[in-house]
Order: C-alpha cells, then structure tokens, then sequence
C-alpha cells in the first residue's frame, strides 16, 4: 500500500472532526509538560471540545476545500487541532485561560462561525462569555423590574397595614 492510502483515513478522520464546527483552532502546545498537557485536555473534554495533534500536512490535506482552508498558512511547527460543534466561545475561553497560566502555549488562528480570526481576534472572543452566561444576564435584567416593583407593593402594602392598625377604632 502506498503512504497516501495508509494517511487517508486520518485525513478522513480529521474531515468528520471538522465538519459542521462552530469554532476550529489551531494552537502551538510544544512545551507543555504532561501534567499541563492532561490537565488542558481535561477540562476541554469536561466542555465537549476536541483537542488532537495532527501532522501538519494531513490537517492542510483536510482543510482543503473547506471554510477551514484559510488556516493552511498557519501550518507551522507544531500545532494542535481544536474543535467544538456546540459553542464558538468555549475553545477560545479555555485556551485562553491556559494560554496565561502556560506560558509555551499560543493561540495560532482559528475559523469562528465560518470567520478567520487570527491570534488577536482569538483573544477577543475568549472574552465574549458563552451561552449559558448571557442567557442568564438577560433572564435577570429581565426579572429585575419585576422584582423590584413586587418589592415596592409590599412595602406599600405593610406601611398601609401599620397606619390601618394605628388608627382608633370607632
């Protein structure tokens, strides 16, 4: 069999991973000890994410013809492979996380919602919180005047009580 056709099925592979993802990046991890290593892989997996290391001529393979072909010039040194089909924000929130406190890692690029985004852009976008967060911010900001004007009857309701008692009774 010829080398091509042993490769195949990883370049297949890397095609499935990529397919139909909100976020895909490329990172540089060289560096990184095992346990930092575990630990990064850890809580990517906990968040639904993919994170493999691929030869960069296999990934380059793959990209082509894809919304991910942008990412082909970036395909230097030693990069890894990150993936989520669920939410753009997380990759880039905990790759940023573990960007500071592990020096020897780097965000690269990586395509957000069919979007190149380069290293600064990433940075950007590990700001934005995800989803659930902002649901919730807007749940509250919609429950807060609502609160606070149930709080304001009650109040009024309890002062009115004290004036009814007070007053002689005829």
């Amino acid at each position: 069999m010829a080398k091509v056709e042993l490769k195949q099925p990883i370049v297949d592979q890397i095609s499935e991973t990529i397919k139909d993802a909100k976020a895909v990046m490329l990172v540089k991890y060289l560096g990184l000890t095992v346990e930092e290593d575990t630990a990064m892989r850890k809580e990517l997996r906990e968040a639904g994410v993919t994170y493999k290391v691929f030869k960069n001529t296999l990934m380059n393979r793959a990209f082509q013809g894809t919304e991910c072909e942008a990412l082909c010039k970036d395909l230097e040194g030693g990069n890894a492979l990150v993936v989520s089909k669920d939410d753009p924000t997380k990759p880039a929130n905990i790759m940023a996380k573990y960007a500071k406190k592990y020096k020897p890692l780097t965000m690269v690029s990586g395509i957000i919602d069919g979007c190149y985004a380069d290293a600064k852009k990433l940075d950007e976008v590990a700001n934005i919180p995800s989803r659930d967060v902002l649901l919730g911010r807007l749940l509250g900001s919609m429950q807060s005047p609502i609160t606070n004007f149930a709080r304001v009857i009650k109040q009024i309701a309890e002062k009115d009580g004290e004036a009814v008692e007070a007053a002689p009774a005829e």
